[in-house]
């Protein structure tokens, strides 16, 4: 019920006032899990991702969220409703990891943010391996997305947004059949995780300038 309601109305809401332009939504797969893997820069991101994806696709995007971020209560509800899942870095994040790929193997989509944390001047970060782990693990694509304009609206530290309008590049779907089964080579998983980030960067022009 609250996820049609969303649909009909949260949804458009955020978009027509956050959202300037959507660009390759066709490169968007159906009918299989898949990994949406973007730059991150603002908690506003969540919200354009997923009022893009849920409808386009009519299933929930699972985000993968560090576990403080289910201490405050308007978090906590906004991630059980979308079904996040916890990730306990001092725990390494292998449940959360396990938790993802089982979710991909059904069919379903995992958004992630494989700089690990929001940027604070809006430029892209080294990504971490977690993203390329999923993706070999769970055998599945990832869609990288570039998000451009989200962090003059609402950077970490303001709660209240700005006047503004992002746009969104969505990128095709990236499979990398050749790691497969070497999800713990650690050096084929940099490999992996820099090709997503620089389709990350192009996608958010911006330059991705490490290893």
């Amino acid at each position: 019920m609250v996820h049609s309601i969303a649909k009909i109305s949260i949804f458009p809401l955020i978009r027509g006032l956050f959202i300037k332009k959507v660009n390759g939504i066709e490169n968007i797969p159906k009918g299989e899990g898949f990994i949406a893997a973007a730059n991150h820069c603002s908690y506003l991101d969540h919200y354009l991702i997923s009022c893009i994806l849920v409808p386009h696709l009519n299933k929930k995007v699972h985000y993968l969220a560090k576990k403080e971020h289910f201490d405050s209560l308007h978090q906590r509800l906004w991630h059980k409703w979308v079904g996040a899942i916890p990730i306990d870095r001092q725990k390494g994040g292998k449940e959360a990891l396990r938790m993802a790929v089982a979710y991909l193997r059904k069919g379903k989509v995992i958004g992630i943010y494989p700089e690990g944390t929001r940027s604070l001047d809006g430029k892209l970060q080294r990504g971490k391996t977690g993203v390329a782990r999923l993706a070999l693990a769970a055998k599945v694509p990832v869609v990288p997305i570039g998000i451009i304009g989200s962090f003059e609206i609402l950077p970490k530290g303001r709660y209240m947004p700005s006047a503004g309008k992002a746009v969104i590049n969505i990128g095709k779907p990236m499979l990398f059949e050749a790691y497969y089964g070497k999800e713990n080579d650690y050096k084929g998983l940099r490999t992996v995780t820099k090709c997503i980030m620089k389709e990350i960067a192009k996608l958010s022009h911006q330059a991705y300038r490490f290893d």
